[in-house]
């Protein structure tokens, strides 16, 4: 089979904007290279870089757990094998815009726990930030240390033939970088010789940064820090990636039982007595970190953390409170948040979004069921969401009561169509939907490595590329020019 061959099946639309093809069928220059590398090599070639990455998902272990209806079913994420190509210049302006989005994410948390200026100036609706379930009163008159709430953000950008927007900010507790370093490390294998000649940007340096991100949050006088990586444990979704994280910061990986808060610190149990613990990568929601201030019934975290936290003894990653700002009804006023705190027009543009808790755009939302995608304001993952081309009327309308039922509950937006790229599908080419979750650490400054984590629709037509929901992923390239 040659390569023209393997390349029959990939159809290209106009509407849809190819990672690897001009709209007219010819390669974009980035994409020569690898374009070459595939010619050259043979069905059976391919097939067997393509059974590599996949073992070495396998053999370490690299899962995900898709929950349906009846029960959860731990997967070996799908990875392909066939790298996703992103120009330096082109990643310099998306690296601008996250830099930016954060900055005033930031201080949009810092401001909304504090004197609420944002509001009282009528930039966003009071009720919408005191309303949102995320809103922690505990968190008000607090200053994270360096201000920094947020020092882990994971940001879902998608393009479109009108460019990058950004489809959510993920601030709570984003997951998927282990994944990225993953794939890299996978497919950097199968392709040395290209991956050399493509002088291709570093990721695996993204610990190294983490960890010098978080020693930026630990309390005054602690020259040489102590950090743990706080885990609900063996049984939760992302637990590879906790390992992963642990191994790469040199942290301990610790459950809610191995800690212990006293006098206002926090401790780690070892063999050898009590040791203080002054930073916590949590990767534990806000309602099971601390029973005694959230969820009572909560085993997953520590009796006495916040107090500890509140005072200023142990500093925590991401801090409490932080799902105000990714609430999917104030991702809608972001791009207004940016103007309002930095004086700067956003260099990242939102995805056009209609707020149902608005009389005339939830009326909009229920006539237009059949065009739109609507989500659930707190839900994240996939779930709680209608693709309202790929549902059938009946899905539609049962939505459509739940949306009349509570309509603060939900958004709605266009179902765009995601830029597609080359995925290697049965021995042939054929172009599958992608979007990209880039990481961004803020400590004293902001550091992001030039790379993300590349999530792809597998299934053909499928806009979903969750991996909760089946999704897989792919490795992203920066190429230095």
């Amino acid at each position: 089979m040659t390569t023209a061959d393997r390349f029959q099946g990939y159809s290209i639309d106009a509407d849809i904007f190819d990672e690897m093809f001009h709209a007219d069928g010819r390669t974009r220059a980035d994409w020569l290279g690898l374009q070459r590398t595939l010619t050259e090599l043979s069905a059976e070639e391919l097939t067997a870089i393509q059974e590599r990455v996949t073992r070495s998902f396998s053999n370490e272990g690299i899962t995900f757990t898709v929950y349906g209806d009846d029960e959860a079913d731990e997967r070996i994420i799908p990875i392909d094998c066939v790298p996703r190509l992103i120009a330096e210049a082109e990643w310099r302006e998306l690296e601008a815009g996250l830099t930016q989005r954060l900055r005033a994410l930031n201080l949009f948390l810092q401001d909304v726990y504090g004197e609420s200026r944002v509001t009282r100036d009528g930039v966003i609706p009071e009720d919408m930030v005191r309303g949102c379930p995320q809103y922690r009163l505990e968190m008000r008159g607090f200053t994270p240390p360096q201000g920094t709430w947020v020092a882990v953000c994971g940001t879902d950008l998608v393009r479109t033939n009108d460019g990058y927007r950004v489809l959510e900010d993920n601030l709570r507790v984003p997951s998927g970088v282990s994944y990225m370093i993953a794939n890299r490390k996978a497919v950097k294998t199968s392709l040395r010789r290209l991956y050399r000649t493509s002088r291709v940007l570093e990721v695996e340096h993204y610990g190294r940064l983490l960890l010098e991100t978080l020693k930026e949050l630990a309390p005054a006088g602690r020259a040489n820090p102590s950090i743990a990586l706080l885990t609900p444990g063996v049984y939760n979704s992302a637990f590879y990636e906790h390992m992963f994280l642990a191994h790469e910061l040199g942290a301990e990986l610790v459950e809610g039982r191995d800690l212990v808060a006293r006098d206002g610190f926090v401790y780690m149990k070892t063999t050898e007595g009590l040791r203080r613990v002054d930073v916590i990568y949590r990767r534990v929601d806000d309602d099971f970190i601390d029973p005694t201030v959230f969820r009572p019934d909560s085993v997953l975290g520590v009796p006495g953390l916040m107090d500890a936290y509140l005072k200023g003894n142990v500093a925590l990653a991401n801090a409490p409170g932080t799902g105000v700002a990714d609430d999917k009804s104030v991702y809608a006023y972001v791009p207004d948040l940016v103007r309002y705190y930095l004086s700067e027009e956003p260099l990242l543009r939102n995805v056009e979004t209609y707020l149902c808790r608005r009389p005339q755009e939830l009326e909009y939302t229920l006539d237009n069921l059949d065009k739109l995608v609507v989500k659930r304001v707190g839900e994240s993952g996939g779930y709680g969401m209608l693709i309202g081309p790929h549902a059938t009327p009946q899905e539609r309308a049962e939505y459509a009561e739940q949306v009349r039922a509570n309509p603060a509950d939900f958004i709605a937006q266009p179902t765009l169509a995601l830029s597609r790229s080359p995925c290697l599908i049965r021995g042939q080419f054929e172009p599958r939907h992608v979007d990209l979750r880039p990481f961004i650490l803020h400590g004293q400054t902001t550091r992001i490595v030039p790379g993300a984590f590349c999530r792809v629709a597998l299934r053909r037509g499928s806009l979903v590329v969750n991996s909760s929901q089946g999704g897989g992923g792919k490795d992203v390239w920066v190429l230095e020019e």
